[in-house]
Parts: C-alpha cells; sequence; structure tokens
C-alpha cells in the first residue's frame, strides 16, 4: 500500500473524525475503499538486496506477517492517532499486550510498583508470574496515593497503573504519579481500555507506554480479541522484538474486525455514557445497592481528579448489592436487555459479578483480600436506548423486591400458625 498521507497528518481533526480517518488515508490496491485483509503469511523479493533491506528495516516492506502485516500496521498506524503515539505494536489479546509489555521491561532484579485491585489477568501476573522471574512486586491500596509514591521512593524499574479500575472504577491521580516515578527513573504504563482513547491520553500525561485491550471498547461488537501497546519508537521497537519472538501476533482478520469497530467508537460511546450516568445515578436511589462505582457521580471519590485528566466517564458501571451473592443470582435473570458475560465494551449491555468476569482467575480469598466484594456486579453499557435500559433495570429490581416481601409475609404467616397451633 503506498502512502498518499503519512500516518500522523490528521491529528489536528477530531477525535470523530480520526477514528474514522486515522491510519487509513492511504491507496490501497485496487483503489478500494476499506483496508483489505491480507492473510499471506510471508512476502516475496524478486531483489535480494531489496528484501535484505526490508528484512533490515532499512526499506518499508513486509517478510512475514508475525512480524509485521499490512492489515495489522493500518490498526497500528490508527492507534498512533488516537493516542498521539510515535509508534505501536498489535498483539493477539489484550492480556498478551499487558504481558508482554511487561516481560519487555521487567527482568531479574527489577522491582514494579502498582495497585491491588487491578484486572484481575493483570493481578495474576503480578502475584504469580513476575515473582517467579525473581521480579519484586509492590501492590499497593490503589486510593492511598501517599502509600504508592513511598513504594516508588523505596526503588522502582516500573510504574503500572490502571485507572479507572476493572470493576471498581477507582481514578489514579495519573499527573502526580508519573511525577513521583520520574524522580526514580522509573518507566510509566498504564491500561487505559475502561477510559479509550476518546476519553483519556495518558501519554499527555507523561505515561510513557499505553496498553489497551483492543477486544472491548475498541472493536466494540464482543466478535473478536486483541491487543495494542502504544509509545514513543524506542519503546515499541523493544515490545515489537518481543512479539516478534514470543509470537503473540494478531492475525490480519481480527486486525480488520478491530479497524471497523473503530470507526464507530466516538457514535457508540457517547450513548453508552449517557446511558451510564443516568443508570448509576438511579442506582443510587435502590434499596438493594449498597454502593456504586462510577466516576461521574460527583460523590465518587476521584470525580475530581477525573473531570481533571479524562474528557468523559466512561460505560462501565460498578455496584454493590444488599444481600451479597444471593441477590446477584436472583436480579441477573430478570434482565432482559442483557447479556450475562464475562466481556465488556460491546454494542449489547453486560452484566456480571467479578467473580465470574474480571476475578473469575482469582479465589474467594484472593478477591476478599483485594477488596472485591461477592456482591459487585460490573455493567457494560451498550448502545441501546437509556429510557429501555432503565425500565429493564428498575423491573428487575422490583421483582425481586416483590418477591423478597412474598418470602417474608409465607414465612410470618407460616410462623403466626405454628404459634397458634401450639
Amino acid at each position: 500500500m503506498d502512502d498518499k498521507i503519512k500516518p500522523h497528518q490528521s491529528q489536528t481533526a477530531g477525535l470523530g473524525t480520526r477514528v474514522v480517518w486515522g491510519g487509513e488515508q492511504v491507496q490501497h490496491p485496487y483503489n478500494a475503499t476499506q483496508t483489505p485483509i491480507v492473510v499471506s503469511a510471508a512476502y516475496g523479493y524478486h531483489d535480494i538486496d531489496e528484501w535484505y533491506d526490508v528484512a533490515l528495516g532499512k526499506e518499508p516492506g513486509f517478510i512475514y506477517s508475525r512480524m509485521s502485516n499490512p492489515t495489522v500496521s493500518v490498526l497500528e498506524d490508527k492507534l498512533c492517532e488516537l493516542e498521539s503515539a510515535e509508534s505501536a505494536v498489535a498483539f493477539s489479546t489484550g492480556m498478551a499486550a499487558i504481558s508482554g509489555v511487561l516481560h519487555t521491561f521487567l527482568s531479574y532484579g527489577q522491582r514494579v510498583v502498582s495497585t491491588r485491585d487491578s484486572y484481575g489477568g493483570t493481578n495474576k501476573i503480578f502475584e504469580e508470574f513476575l515473582p517467579r522471574m525473581g521480579v519484586e512486586v509492590a501492590l499497593c491500596d490503589t486510593l492511598d496515593t501517599e502509600s504508592i509514591e513511598h513504594e516508588i521512593a523505596k526503588g522502582c524499574n516500573v510504574l503500572y497503573l490502571e485507572t479507572p479500575t476493572n470493576p471498581t472504577l477507582k481514578v489514579l491521580d495519573i499527573r502526580r504519579l508519573v511525577a513521583a516515578a520520574k524522580r526514580v527513573g522509573a518507566l510509566v504504563i498504564a491500561d487505559n481500555t475502561f477510559a479509550t482513547p476518546l476519553n483519556q491520553n495518558p501519554l499527555a500525561l507523561g505515561v510513557d507506554v499505553v496498553v489497551h485491550s483492543a477486544t472491548k471498547f475498541l472493536s466494540g461488537h464482543g466478535d473478536v480479541l486483541g491487543g495494542v501497546v502504544c509509545g514513543s519508537e524506542h519503546l515499541m521497537s523493544q515490545v515489537r522484538h518481543y512479539r516478534e519472538i514470543n509470537g503473540a501476533s494478531l492475525d490480519p482478520f481480527s486486525a480488520y474486525l478491530i479497524i471497523r469497530g473503530i470507526k464507530t467508537l466516538a457514535l457508540r460511546l457517547r450513548q453508552q455514557q449517557v446511558s451510564a450516568q443516568a443508570l448509576a445515578e438511579y442506582l443510587c436511589t435502590e434499596p438493594l445497592v449498597e454502593s456504586v462505582n462510577y466516576p461521574g457521580l460527583p460523590q465518587h471519590r476521584g470525580h475530581t481528579i477525573a473531570r481533571s485528566q479524562m474528557r468523559g466517564f466512561g460505560a462501565i458501571v460498578s455496584f454493590v448489592l444488599v444481600g451479597g451473592m444471593d441477590t446477584v443470582t436472583r436480579l441477573l435473570p430478570l434482565l432482559k436487555y442483557a447479556h450475562r458475560a464475562g466481556n465488556l465494551g460491546a454494542v449489547e449491555t453486560i452484566y456480571g459479578p467479578a467473580r465470574t468476569t474480571s476475578h473469575v482467575e482469582n479465589t474467594l480469598e484472593e478477591r476478599e483480600a483485594l477488596g472485591i466484594s461477592e456482591g459487585l456486579v460490573r455493567v457494560s453499557v451498550g448502545i441501546e436506548d437509556t429510557a429501555d435500559l432503565l425500565a429493564d433495570l428498575k423491573q428487575a429490581f422490583e421483582l425481586v423486591r416483590s418477591k423478597q416481601n412474598h418470602s417474608s409475609l409465607h414465612a410470618g404467616n407460616t410462623e403466626r400458625f405454628t404459634e397458634v397451633g401450639t
């Protein structure tokens, strides 16, 4: 594909325009208007010297699709435009991206600082896999910024942030923690999956490397797996080398689906955030809800920070139910416009408790230690009409309450009958 306009030249355009055109202002074969799916494993050359120059990176081109692929390259260029990054590297899954970047920049004897209640799979890397490599891991209370700064000051090679967190929606002060990391020369990595590039750009806040699970909001349709890492070319060349050798490359068909999904990201997120705010506000009034987590609520502990570093509050809401898992199992089956599944970021609304979604890899004891309640439910708000999602949630709660009242009344009648009989 011959460039007509080089990547990053559309960055002066709005984000709604860049999700459509970013990385795709090129001349496709046969004058196709859409990025083609190039499924070739290898790419041949008549000129051996040209082949050698491409292999060494002296000339543009492709050698082998584990290393680079034309379709995947378009996706990487699109993410560069959205995150204002020099370079990007696509992976086969979000977890491949997270583990790949951590293994790229951490080695024996080094130290990583992060928070306790990050995504369950990420937490497993910190608790189980990195210690096997001889990497020291310090996990802090997510909301105790001073404690995080203290651990950074003790020595830190990598600071890993996730904000907002999955599934508790806690918000970290990126600028403050980046400043602490830079004082000791640490590399800062941030998972931007929940916020998306439309709501938050960590690189602009001083972060060195941004990670996305492209499976989620970027693709937006729940039909593909992928991950993307963004940053400077100097850092991404190291990540790319790790991916090439370890093999977790993204396949071109998945890249095509993610590219197609990103084009509607601005439209999807606009509707999803309206509904997320409405659901969060309603949940605050529901007697069966113990607490609600959403950065868009003024009473949310991270609301002020979120307003300072985000353009929107996202499409994820979580809440804790009175009665714990017993209430969860009663409520979720009553919902009509919802999948009960372990994914997020899709056009359909998705509900699920932490024990079968974000922290399915963790035991009950581990979840309790991380502060993840058994009654916590995560909602990935879809693009359905807000009124329908609200009505659906309200009717489900009303049914749960009516059944509880009926059970209480029946128990009371039985007790009175027993007393009379006695």
